[in-house]
């Protein structure tokens, strides 16, 4: 397959080249599976109980829980007068707040081994940060994210996310917010979805609809196992939310995520990002919430590596094809793997006890 593939969020093309994927690779390859992490880890600075590099303990907190990061990469105390450049360049401050969120004291339950109501009080605590968050004046965007596995970096394995509250908006939302707006004064319509209406009319990649939500590996996926997670009707942000509509999201989020673990039988390393609105003041009625996930690997132990398209040429060139890559996760849901393993032992041992074995 060649083929360029239009990107309407991203106003951008995306070269679509899938027979790439079984091409002969003699780099360096991912380590596919590890041991499963403890329940508790004495030395994690996220755990109950545990002292972080600040010299704060963490609370014995039982559901999710959320602290000012102690690294963070914004914070209110920024300089605010700052030595200008010369031109053409120019130079700002970049002031915010940066937040942690554990999603559960256990060391060792992902997102896709949390109950369907764990993950619902887990975007109940998000829509809680949006409210109060956004409703300062200094803070012009909201970005809330996951990263997954040591593939993308991560340097504390504790299911958390982070929280980047700032006085600027991130580019792919500038972008995305633009385009929605363009798209509305144009047509009359919600660019996301026209986006829904022309997966649900392909229907292929669409992998679970529940209730209000969607998941869905869209037309212009850039990665391998690039999934989209949004509620069917349109919100700025997560904020605006019902409790009906935010239970089918956790449910259909929860879907994904076992699914991505399924898929090779191993904990699946992604960066997941919440697309919402800026909070600048401005009106948004052509921006429509969604989260995105965006797994760097392409096999289970072969990452998808950005290099002359992409860093030198500016386009990003996908080496599968969103309608293959929806085969795989579609085939690959049910219970999680490692809760049928356990299933598995439990009624075996039951066995064994009958028989007397």
């Amino acid at each position: 397959m060649w083929e360029q593939r239009w990107h309407p969020l991203r106003e951008e093309w995306v070269i679509v080249a899938a027979h790439r994927q079984s091409r002969p690779w003699s780099g360096e390859q991912v380590a596919a599976t590890a041991a499963p992490p403890p329940a508790y880890d004495a030395g994690c600075y996220l755990c109950p109980g545990n002292q972080r590099v600040s010299g704060k303990a963490n609370p014995q907190y039982t559901g999710t829980y959320v602290f000012d990061n102690d690294h963070p990469c914004v914070g209110p105390g920024a300089p605010m007068v700052l030595a200008p450049p010369p031109p053409p360049y120019r130079v700002g401050p970049a002031s915010g707040l940066a937040r942690v969120v554990c999603y559960s004291p256990r060391h060792d339950v992902t997102l896709a081994e949390l109950p369907v109501e764990f993950v619902d009080a887990l975007l109940a605590t998000w829509q809680d940060q949006m409210r109060e968050l956004a409703a300062r004046p200094e803070v012009a965007h909201v970005l809330i994210f996951e990263n997954k596995g040591e593939a993308v970096g991560v340097s504390n394995p504790h299911p958390h996310c982070q929280i980047y509250a700032t006085n600027f908006v991130f580019k792919f939302i500038e972008t995305e917010a633009h385009a929605g707006e363009r798209y509305l004064a144009q047509t009359g319509r919600v660019l996301f979805q026209d986006v829904l209406k022309a997966e649900r009319e392909d229907g292929r990649r669409i992998l679970f609809e529940h209730g209000d939500a969607i998941a869905f590996v869209p037309y212009f996926a850039r990665y391998a196992y690039e999934v989209y997670v949004a509620p069917t009707r349109t919100h700025a942000s997560l904020v605006t939310l019902s409790d009906q509509e935010r239970a089918g999201l956790a449910t259909v989020l929860r879907d994904v995520v076992i699914r991505f673990d399924n898929l090779w039988t191993m904990p699946f390393p992604y960066v997941m990002a919440l697309h919402q609105a800026p909070t600048d003041g401005a009106a948004y009625p052509g921006f429509h919430f969604h989260i995105e996930f965006h797994p760097p690997l392409r096999t289970p132990n072969l990452l998808k590596y950005l290099a002359g398209p992409e860093i030198g040429g500016g386009n990003f060139l996908s080496d599968t094809s969103a309608e293959a890559k929806a085969v795989e996760l579609l085939a690959a849901g049910g219970p999680h793997y490692r809760s049928r393993s356990h299933s598995h032992n439990h009624e075996g041992a039951k066995a064994r006890r009958r028989d007397g074995s």
